[in-house]
């Protein structure tokens, strides 16, 4: 008998997948000074949440802004809560982005390409330049961690919405579901 993974063990996963992430694309930091701290603690509270710019998103969207690239730091990441049917416009990241799902069901497509669903722990690749989007499945709302870097001081070329035919599957398919 297969046991669906618990909340806190999807957490757990999403966790280590963001950590491996993070991991990944950092190369060595030089060592704190003495007049330097050796870290710095941002809560939430002092960070807060914003919805989602009708011109980048249709529907609702949530973005609580973790950290933007500065210093040695060459990428930012957002948690982004979407509820059902909100998605993202069509965009592009000259750096590239990674997406880390942490709750709910979602979708990811590439232009051309197959819209594809993502749960939570599931870690998304999008190569720099690569035009796509991604949201909440229909019935379903969806919560990732974006992280993408900067390429002279842009992280993000937005493009025009995603149109319904597209978000639900039935512009390249007959009888696609949603789900």
């Amino acid at each position: 008998m297969k046991t669906r993974p618990t909340h806190q063990t999807t957490a757990v996963r999403a966790a280590l997948a963001l950590g491996a992430a993070l991991t990944a694309g950092c190369g060595a930091s030089a060592p704190a000074t003495a007049d330097a701290p050796p870290f710095n603690v941002s809560t939430a509270a002092e960070r807060g949440t914003s919805d989602g710019d009708v011109k980048f998103f249709t529907g609702t969207a949530r973005i609580s802004m973790l950290f933007a690239p500065e210093g040695p730091r060459t990428f930012g990441a957002a948690s982004v809560a979407f509820d059902p049917g909100a998605r993202t416009a069509w965009h592009n990241h000259p750096a590239g982005q990674t997406l880390v799902v942490t709750d709910g069901a979602g979708w990811v497509q590439t232009d051309g390409g197959e819209r594809r669903e993502i749960r939570p722990g599931d870690v998304i690749w999008t190569p720099p330049g690569v035009r796509h989007w991604h949201g909440a499945t229909a019935s379903t709302g969806m919560t990732h961690l974006a992280l993408q870097g900067a390429l002279d001081g842009q992280v993000v070329d937005w493009q025009e919405h995603v149109d319904d035919a597209t978000y639900h599957g039935t512009d390249a398919q007959e009888g696609t579901s949603d789900e």
